[in-house]
């Protein structure tokens, strides 16, 4: 088999993570380095997501432009991953029967035997079981080459949100014990990780175990993560509202190196329409959540997601959720039109508002969180950011990118040896999708 390994990655970060311990893991199995296209592989892996709408069209359209691939080279090895796999399983090689492996979230730590498996013409393999907790033991060590890192710290969903197929395609919450986050967490700070960034589909329900049979929560890991040598600045993403707890507002009062930024998905401002998602709390406990936070870090700026035209939504429930929006004053958001999901809830509803009207609230949904994003842009210019600085600029190869405790980008000129350390930039401009700056002459080298 030749060395080849392409990884198409559609969806969140955890995806993003899951498929950089694909890389790594197969690296160490079978030899097989990255290549930037499908014709240069001898495996190709899709990594799917089904959160967004027409995933499924999304897989079979671009397994389509592989399926001549394997036309010309039946020992090419196809695979599919991810939350779509999991959710469709054999249905996949159904409809695309030169598909040879179909895995989901949890069994991708069992690659290296299907590949083999399918190397030595055992035939297909379809591996969409709920595991748990073995593949974070199966998986290798972290790996990281840059200065800002990811850690799964749990997977799942048991919040059943009536719109989202997450605990059906990742399964129930299960956190990863406390002792094997902080390992990975201390290997990746000796590796030069400065930024630690804490995932899960619902991270605040984290609940570690100990080796002496304790639990240890969001909050308190935080804490611990802080107190690793090197780790000077953390996120955590995705957050639930329903588990943003006053333990966990106490971090930020607590923790500096815990970003003054964080992602609080709300979905909507309409207390009829939170209920109809399930999503188990009001706009004003939201609001509520925020005040806290604002007290104890006044400087913070939020992020959210918002499902617009959701069955039933009226335009007094859109009216509601922009009024949400100028309440707290998001500065960036995912915002999506309702699209059905298969085996959800929320699927039979009855969803009779035209999409074009549908279209037009999200249009004004979003030119508002633009508008909220640019004066919050522009309100930095003058300011002094410490910035991590992560990469050349891609726009311009004389000059570094790295990104704010906000999480906005900065391009500046400074020299290449500044990549993975931090520098105080004065923020000069503020661009639609970036920042401009100048190193202050201050900065470390």
């Amino acid at each position: 088999m030749g060395k080849g390994l392409y990884i198409r990655t559609f969806g969140c970060q955890m995806n993003e993570y899951d498929s950089g311990k694909m890389l790594a893991l197969l690296k160490k199995t079978h030899d097989l380095e990255p290549v930037s296209a499908p014709e240069a592989a001898r495996v190709l892996l899709m990594n799917t997501c089904s959160v967004r709408e027409k995933a499924q069209e999304k897989l079979f359209s671009e397994l389509g432009r592989w399926r001549p691939l394997k036309e010309a080279d039946p020992t090419l090895v196809i695979g599919v991953g991810g939350c779509v796999a999991s959710q469709e399983g054999a249905l996949i090689r159904e409809r695309a029967p030169f598909v040879d492996i179909v895995f989901g979230p949890q069994t991708l730590h069992r690659l290296p035997a299907m590949i083999s498996e399918v190397t030595r013409g055992v035939g297909p393999v379809v591996d969409v079981s709920f595991p748990e907790i073995e593949k974070f033991d199966a998986l290798p060590p972290a790996d990281t080459r840059g200065p800002s890192a990811f850690v799964s710290i749990m997977e799942g969903c048991s919040k059943y949100c009536s719109f989202c197929v997450v605990p059906y395609t990742r399964g129930e919450e299960f956190s990863r014990p406390f002792d094997d986050v902080i390992s990975e967490i201390h290997d990746l700070a000796e590796r030069g990780a400065k930024e630690i960034v804490l995932l899960g589909q619902n991270v605040n329900a984290y609940r570690g175990p100990t080796h002496d049979g304790r639990v240890v929560d969001l909050a308190a890991l935080i804490r611990f993560v802080a107190a690793v040598d090197g780790v000077e600045r953390i996120r955590f993403t995705t957050s639930h509202p329903l588990e943003f707890s006053d333990r966990l507002v106490e971090t930020y009062a607590e923790v500096p190196e815990l970003v003054s930024h964080l992602h609080l998905p709300v979905q909507s401002g309409s207390d009829r329409i939170l209920a109809l998602m399930k999503r188990g709390y009001m706009a004003a406990e939201y609001k509520s959540i925020v005040r806290k936070l604002r007290r104890v870090r006044p400087d913070i700026d939020l992020s959210s997601d918002f499902i617009v035209g959701f069955p039933g939504e009226t335009q007094a429930d859109f009216e509601q959720t922009l009024a949400l929006i100028e309440d707290v004053g998001f500065d960036h958001s995912f915002s999506f039109i309702y699209s059905a999901r298969p085996g959800t809830p929320a699927a039979a509803l009855p969803d009779e508002l035209a999409l074009a009207e549908k279209k037009h609230r999200l249009a004004i949904l979003q030119r508002r969180i633009t508008e909220l994003g640019e004066a919050r842009s522009a309100a930095m210019v003058g300011g002094i950011e410490r910035v991590l600085v992560t990469e050349r600029s891609r726009k311009n190869a004389a000059e570094l990118a790295g990104r704010t405790a906000n999480n906005r980008v900065v391009n500046f000129a400074a020299p290449e040896q500044l990549i993975g350390q931090f520098a105080d930039v004065r923020i000069t401009a503020a661009l639609p999708n970036s920042l401009r700056g100048e190193r202050l002459a201050a900065s470390p080298p």
